[in-house]
Order: C-alpha cells, then structure tokens, then sequence
C-alpha cells in the first residue's frame, strides 16, 4: 500500500497549532491533556499527518486562546487572485517564524519591555543574518 502525503492544508493547519502552542509556552503533552488525548496525536496534528476534526479544531482554538480562523489565516493556495492585490511580504516571514527559533525571538521581541531593547534585538538579528558564513 502507498504511503499518503499529508496534505498541504492539513500540514498549514498543524504548523500554526505548533506556532500557537509554543507562543503560550505549552507543550504537547499538556495540550493533550487538556484535549483528552496523547502527545503522540497532537505531533500528529501539527505534522498534517492525521487531519484535526472540526470539534477537536474547535477545542484547540478555545485552549489557546484564538479564533479557530487563525489556524487557516494565510493558507496556501487561498490568495486573493483577482484585481490588482500584490503578493504579501509578510507571508515570508510569517514562514520564518514557524519554527521553535522563529517563536523564540517572537518572544524576545514581545517581552523586551522598551523601543531601545526592541531596536537593538532588531538590528543584532539583522547584523547576524547579514554575516557571511
């Protein structure tokens, strides 16, 4: 039998659960929890590789504090296609911050408690990206 890739929504869908859960610093095991379910699915879920039903969607939404949209918000292939729209720059980086490094300076920058901490981190993560290797 064939292997079945997950697909690419699904996969989307998980990603941003991961983002979510790791922005309110919870882990697998306690989102699990709170779902009545194993860590094991939810690695599922935020793999694509079994799809989320619309009530377990729901209750994951309810648990982190988001609009079950958020999970679906700049999904692949639901561009707006018609008129003059430009592609988005932020789907880039909405990309880059989809992964734990992404999510930690995420925090960094949230929890930096004035402009002056923010420009510096800013301008430390622009020197860095801008190095040669």
């Amino acid at each position: 039998m064939a292997r079945r890739d997950p697909n690419y929504i699904d996969v989307h869908v998980g990603n941003r659960i991961r983002m979510r859960r790791q922005i309110v610093s919870m882990s697998q095991e306690r989102l699990g929890e709170l779902l009545g379910i194993t860590f094991q699915q939810v690695q599922k879920y935020e793999k694509g590789s079994n799809r989320i039903s619309a009530s377990r969607l729901h209750n994951t939404a309810k648990i982190l504090g988001v609009p079950v949209q958020f999970f679906f918000e700049d999904a692949p292939g639901e561009e707006n296609k018609g008129g003059f729209a430009e592609g988005k720059a932020e789907d880039s980086v909405m990309a880059a911050l989809m992964n734990v490094e992404g999510v930690q300076l995420a925090k960094a920058f949230r929890d930096a408690n004035s402009s002056e901490k923010r420009r510096i981190i800013a301008a430390l993560a622009r020197c860095i990206a801008d190095m040669r290797d």
